[in-house]
């Protein structure tokens, strides 16, 4: 397979929402505020170039303060947004939700 048949077959990268995928078409980076059409804050750490779960406090840039909370919008003076191929997050689910789907496994639901 050459390079521009793998081009063809990869998916695309672009700036979007962490939750819903949702393409950031603004040539600058989001503020704050912005919030995509789905609600989710646009300026958080899970769309950071930066981020990246395996490294300490889960950001590569060792001059950024921890945030806690990485789905909300926060204050780092370092976010650059990420352009990636979009792949949704992973929903955990619940003890009680994980109950019911065992409970009707075994009743046959």
């Amino acid at each position: 397979m050459g390079f521009r048949e793998r081009r063809r077959h990869s998916a695309r990268m672009t700036r979007h929402c962490w939750k819903c995928g949702a393409e950031y078409k603004l040539a600058s980076t989001p503020g704050r505020s912005e919030s995509c059409e789905c609600g989710a804050d646009l300026k958080v750490c899970l769309n950071c170039v930066s981020y990246d779960p395996k490294v300490a406090y889960e950001c590569r840039d060792r001059r950024a303060d921890p945030v806690e909370e990485k789905h909300l919008a926060n204050y780092c003076e370092y976010f650059e947004l990420a352009r990636r191929e979009f792949v949704a997050p992973v929903v955990e689910q619940t003890r009680e939700n994980k109950a019911r789907a065992r409970l009707k496994k075994l009743l046959g639901d």
